[in-house]
């Protein structure tokens, strides 16, 4: 069987029906096909469901990917809102970290992309930089709006360190990648390795070393699929979930059904 890959959900407001009030709990359709395309089946992971109700959820799937999106509250990193923070959802931010949470502890795959990567940064005690054009001194342009610039538009280079799980999955040291985001990762959350760097210093992608599959990035995969290596990278991480199902379906608990 392919291996369930949960996303957690985006929530915004729809006009649909002309209906400006309706809460919508979604996921871009570029994540979804991304995964299809490399093998896994999506489960979109809702934002409203209680505590046992979202473990219950979790503990079914086979891997998890934290998706793209807006900022999270600083109050988790203990920092008082920035004048650039922008628009929060408390709700995604607790479904979000309690996931991560439950992934890092049980050893499911993970894959946190743009936000999600700062999310499992915070989740393990880490900081992020609110604002990067006005905390980061001589730091590049990172924010590539979809209204100025295409979603596939390859805005810089990362290095990546050799040896890391990243560089396997991409299977080259230098890669070119799409830059959306004005946050970023400042301080390293205890147990995480940086293993990519933009020229300015800026922390593009971090590591749980020990961990079969926990790998957090700060570009868009899902919208260079064109490209091989970000290809790959996907595929590297939906056949960490298929490894994980084979060995809980073969281990003893579950041959007894226990």
């Amino acid at each position: 069987m392919k291996p369930l890959i949960g996303l957690t959900a985006e929530r915004f407001s729809s006009g649909y029906f002309a209906a400006p009030d309706r809460d919508v709990h979604g996921a871009l359709a570029t994540y979804l096909d991304a995964v299809l395309g490399a093998g896994g089946l999506p489960v979109i992971i809702p934002l409203n469901v209680l505590a046992d109700d979202l473990r219950a959820l979790y503990a079914r799937l086979d891997g998890v990917l934290i998706p793209g999106g807006g900022d999270l509250d600083p109050a988790h990193f203990n920092e008082a809102p920035h004048p650039a923070l922008g628009e929060i959802d408390p709700v995604r931010d607790r479904t979000e970290l309690t996931v991560v949470r439950h992934a890092l502890s049980d050893g499911k795959p993970l894959l946190g992309i743009c936000r999600g990567a700062q999310v499992m940064n915070v989740a393990l005690g880490g900081t992020l930089y609110q604002d990067l054009p006005t905390e980061y001194p001589g730091v590049l342009r990172h924010a590539h709006p979809v209204s100025e610039f295409p979603r596939q538009h390859l805005a810089h280079p990362v290095q990546v360190k050799e040896e890391s799980l990243l560089a396997r999955s991409l299977g080259r040291p230098i890669v070119q990648v799409n830059s959306r985001h004005h946050q970023a990762i400042k301080q390293l959350a205890p147990g995480f390795a940086a293993v990519a760097r933009a020229p300015d210093g800026v922390i593009e992608a971090i590591e749980r070393p020990g961990h079969p599959f926990a790998l957090g990035v700060q570009w868009h995969p899902e919208n260079l699929q064109a490209l091989p290596e970000m290809k790959a990278l996907l595929r590297a991480f939906v056949e960490a979930c298929r490894e994980g199902r084979r060995a809980t379906v073969s281990s003893p608990r579950s041959a007894v059904g226990a």
